[in-house]
């Protein structure tokens, strides 16, 4: 039996062909257009030499040409890499290397930092080709657009296996470098139609926001391939603001948004909501859902009853897929759960000896699960995947209790990870980053709550004895937290680098020397 995500595309190209696919502002593509340009990808990686099996990297935002280049890598039966289109040239260069990718797809508003992480792995990374509408393409790299004009419409579809990798999405822990999860051509295909058909009761009549990043899982099953499939409208948002959200909501009939809290909070608490048809959005608007952090229950509540809407809160990681768990339609909600394992996947809590708990609050431990949704382990990680699927397996890090009826609650991170608006910061890589700054003799970092973000990154320093002189006032402190935020900002993505800046003499440690993080993360309140 052969499989191949790209299906999605094309099946709806067959049975809906002249329906909207993909919207951006004043651009529509219809599924038959949608299918012809994904062939026409093909054709062009195939013209440059890539192959069944390769990885091509993918570093785009929320346009159509994300979704020609996803599908089209697909059809070719190659392996999507998704890259963070924040990211700056040193971690461009490590996950083109890390994923032996041999093609780096980029759109020409981040081609600064693409190009110079991909110069220092060209011997690997044979090929740059550039989205460029404004031309913008350097001597060297291919021109995208010149090249789907010259390719052949027609491709015969790869025939994958389900097992087969379709994608790679880059994770991380509190130790180590990022890594990748390999999902499989069966696991996002099975995880975006049941997140249509039994979460969101997407139809072709439907038009889903893409406000959440593509190059994200939440972003790509809940919003992208949940759309291809159920032949629904995808309208995208290169960048999220409210006020871009809800005109969008206006102009296109919005009626499914997939988003994290954050992007909740800024709808709710936008001053100038009113100069929209609040009447209008409302009334088009059947179902939100919300996911990658917790969804505060007080936001919950009062973002429904502005916008007369239900918002139905799940849980995923990347190595699910993403959706492992959801408040689904059919049964009770409960406000402040992650809600129900879906169909064909077990969870449970485990307690550090992993032996299932009882369930009840006061019974809390570690989210395991397994099921059709899970990765085939990290790339070129053995030791990883073992690790994370013990006993078969998959333990998350997140810890929770099962109440009663079967529900899961999260309390906690086993982990240190952050999540601030949605996107995970690993605090092990932006101490690395910080710790390399000649005033830095020691730091941690933590994430402190925060009302917009869910939570914010604070950085806790204790610099060298060379630069105590720099210290001498608030004034000084202030300039030099500023320093190290620049230094910081011009070696990783824009949302990692720590906004808070605390100098202290020493951190607090155990008695092995370890930072005891807890104690930071409380002592900020």
């Amino acid at each position: 039996m052969s499989l191949n995500l790209a299906l999605l595309v094309q099946a709806s190209a067959k049975t809906y062909p002249e329906r909207t696919a993909i919207i951006l502002d004043d651009v529509r593509y219809s599924y038959s257009q949608l299918d012809i340009l994904t062939n026409k990808f093909a054709n062009v990686l195939h013209s440059l030499g890539v192959e069944r099996g390769d990885k091509v990297a993918l570093m785009m935002p929320n346009i159509p040409a994300f979704t020609i280049a996803y599908f089209g890598i697909l059809k070719l039966g190659a392996t999507v890499i998704p890259l963070n289109v924040l990211f700056k040239a040193p971690e461009v260069a490590y996950h083109l290397e890390d994923s032996d990718s041999v093609a780096l797809v980029v759109y020409e508003g981040f081609l600064e930092e693409a190009a110079k992480g991909f110069e220092n792995v060209r011997e690997t990374c044979h090929n740059l080709v550039v989205f460029a509408p404004q031309g913008n393409v350097p001597g060297g790299a291919f021109d995208l657009m010149a090249l789907l004009k010259e390719a052949p419409s027609t491709f015969d579809i790869m025939q994958t296996m389900p097992d087969d990798t379709a994608v790679i999405l880059y994770t991380s822990g509190t130790t180590g470098r990022p890594k990748g999860a390999e999902l499989t051509h069966f696991n996002m295909f099975y995880n975006a139609a049941f997140a249509a058909d039994r979460l969101m009761g997407a139809t072709p009549d439907d038009v889903v926001l893409a406000a959440l990043p593509l190059f994200h899982s939440f972003g790509q099953t809940c919003c992208q391939n949940l759309a291809m499939y159920a032949g629904c409208a995808l309208t995208m948002m290169p960048h999220f603001t409210p006020q871009d959200a809800l005109n969008v909501f206006q102009r296109d009939r919005v009626t499914v948004f997939a988003g994290v809290p954050t992007m909740y909070w800024y709808l709710l608490n936008y001053p100038e909501a009113d100069q929209f048809d609040l009447a209008q959005i409302a009334a088009d608007l059947r179902l939100c859902v919300s996911g990658a952090a917790s969804l505060p229950v007080e936001l919950m509540y009062a973002f429904e009853e502005k916008y007369d809407v239900t918002i139905l809160e799940g849980y995923g990681l990347s190595e699910t897929s993403p959706v492992a768990s959801f408040n689904v339609r059919e049964r009770p909600r409960k406000p402040g759960s992650i809600g129900l394992p879906i169909w064909g996947v077990e969870m449970k809590v485990f307690d550090g000896d992993d032996n299932e708990l009882p369930h009840g609050p006061d019974h809390v431990g570690e989210i395991v699960i397994r099921g059709h949704n899970l990765m085939k382990g990290y790339y070129k990680r053995p030791e990883a995947t073992a690790e994370a699927m013990r006993q078969d397996w998959f333990h998350t890090g997140d810890l929770a209790y099962v109440d009663e009826d079967g529900y899961f609650f999260i309390v906690d991170r086993k982990k240190d990870m952050i999540i601030r608006g949605g996107l995970n910061v690993y605090p092990r890589e932006v101490e690395e980053v910080l710790q390399a700054h000649p005033a830095v003799s020691l730091c941690a970092v933590v994430g402190v709550p925060d009302e917009a973000l869910g939570e914010e990154v604070k950085a806790f320093v204790v610099v060298h004895e060379s630069y105590a002189d720099r210290l001498l006032d608030e004034a000084d402190r202030l300039r030099l937290a500023e320093e190290m935020r620049a230094y910081c900002r011009e070696r990783m993505a824009a949302y990692k680098y720590p906004r808070q800046i605390e100098f202290r003499d020493t951190l607090p440690m155990t008695a092995t020397g370890k930072v005891l993080k807890t104690d930071l993360r409380s002592s900020s309140g």
